[in-house]
């Protein structure tokens, strides 16, 4: 399902941070988020592939399991996962309807006119609800902005973790990772046992002490969590026991730490009475579906949704490790309030031009103003500006040896639906020579270029 009109209302409601709303209507419906056991994941980058990981485990050990991911790459039915798929178009509408009609009585309930809810919170409540029905027998969440006052807060897990802390949305969750740290591990809840990734020391210091404040045993990377790489291979170990001999299909060594704190997550939930066999763990880790992560579409031609400047970081860990091409182009589309030059910084190095362009997503940066804003930072690069992702993919693809398309989900799943339409069908990765009419250096003014 590309779109609904209840969902396109609710998008006009933007961001609106807390917990009351949801509250109460998760309340109106009878409190459908306690009828199963949750897992709850935050992080600024890395907890959707870990709880994508979290839940893959899960359905191997025999467990019905539900998976709420936000955001979606392609289709709003991703964000709701039932047993590894999607949702359905005709299942997804019925629930809608079904939910939007409770919305209005709800509305009706506490004196509104028109009941205050937003897209995302529509969307966290819809996944509990269908959850429910669905009888699954635990589900996974990731937390869409922070923790603390995120719609999925209302949730009364078994299992909380945090996987990383980084500068991000500082303007919602304040400016240091001090204050990050604080609002992610919001999501602790008394005497609930606690996983957490590497984290910075002042991030580390927060953690800990939230933790111990509300009595979480909690596990962390050195002291009860660690990973191991060896010919091509991934092994994990916790006090619980060891998983080895992963062939992790999910790329990079930022994955690596993702699937350490998935499986501190799985065996906590052993602890817990859940039976999962490190062999069912192994192939969960193994078979766990999620694109957009490093994800190659076609020869030559990766996506990743990078999109701050810890994942960039990360990115470009995995590129200086890659064979080098002749001509690496960077394909970029990025959101507004996004810090581009950071971001694309750390990529110089890998990169042998960089095409800025964007997504249909509303929020995106005119391409011309991403390339001044690259250009005056005086990063040393050969810039282009593009016009959108639409038509820019093809040109740069026939243009490139090896084209990376990153700066944000939305531009990773904008390039797999284009992918999917055939718009590369019968092009070949550097079969056309450049065309450079709006090609610039860092000596050239984009304004006239």
């Amino acid at each position: 399902m590309i779109r609904h009109p209840v969902l396109d209302q609710l998008a006009q409601a933007g961001v609106k941070l807390g917990l009351e709303r949801v509250r109460s209507f998760l309340a109106h419906l009878g409190d459908p988020q306690v009828a199963f056991p949750s897992i709850h994941i935050a992080g600024t980058n890395g907890k959707g592939s870990t709880s994508a990981m979290i839940a893959s485990c899960l359905g191997q050990a025999g467990y019905r399991t539900g998976l709420n991911l936000s955001p979606h790459l392609e289709q709003v039915n991703e964000r709701i996962q039932i047993a590894g798929t999607p949702i359905d178009d005709a299942s997804l509408a019925s629930w809608i309807g079904t939910l939007d009609r409770h919305r209005m009585d709800w509305a009706r309930s506490i004196g509104e006119e028109r009941a205050p809810l937003t897209y995302f919170e529509f969307m966290t409540v819809l996944s509990m609800l269908v959850f429910a029905g669905s009888g699954v027998d635990a589900a996974v969440f990731e937390t869409g902005l922070g923790g603390r006052l995120d719609a999925t807060n209302v949730l009364k897990p078994v299992i909380t973790a945090i996987t990383t802390v980084g500068l991000d949305h500082q303007a919602e969750l304040g400016p240091t990772l001090t204050h990050i740290a604080a609002e992610k591990a919001g999501i602790f809840k008394r005497g609930v046992p606690v996983v957490t990734g590497l984290l910075p020391a002042e991030a580390r210091d927060v953690v800990g002490l939230h933790a111990r404040r509300l009595g979480c045993d909690l596990w962390a990377p050195g002291q009860q969590l660690r990973r191991e790489y060896r010919k091509g291979r991934w092994s994990f170990s916790t006090p619980e026991g060891s998983v080895t001999g992963v062939d992790l299909p999910l790329q990079g060594e930022h994955m690596g730490h993702n699937a350490m704190v998935a499986v501190g997550v799985l065996h906590r939930l052993r602890r817990l009475g859940f039976h999962l066999p490190d062999d069912a763990i192994v192939r969960g880790l193994e078979q766990v579906d999620i694109g957009g992560r490093l994800e190659e579409l076609a020869p030559g031609l990766i996506v990743d949704g990078a999109h701050n400047i810890d994942a960039a970081k990360a990115l470009a860990a995995w590129l200086s490790g890659r064979e080098r091409v002749e001509r690496r182009i960077l394909l970029v589309g990025m959101g507004r309030g996004r810090d581009a030059a950071a971001f694309v910084e750390p990529l110089v190095p890998y990169i042998d031009e960089v095409v800025t362009t964007r997504c249909a997503h509303p929020k995106a940066l005119d391409p011309m103003e991403l390339a001044t804003t690259l250009q005056d930072a005086g990063l040393d690069l050969l810039l282009a500006v593009g016009r959108s992702i639409d038509t820019d993919l093809a040109e740069v693809y026939a243009e490139a040896d090896e084209t990376l398309v990153t700066g944000s989900l939305f531009m990773a799943g904008a390039a797999k639906s284009l992918v999917r339409q055939g718009v590369l069908e019968g092009l070949q990765p550097g079969s056309v020579e450049p065309l450079g009419e709006h090609a610039y250096d860092e000596g050239d003014d984009p304004e006239t270029a």
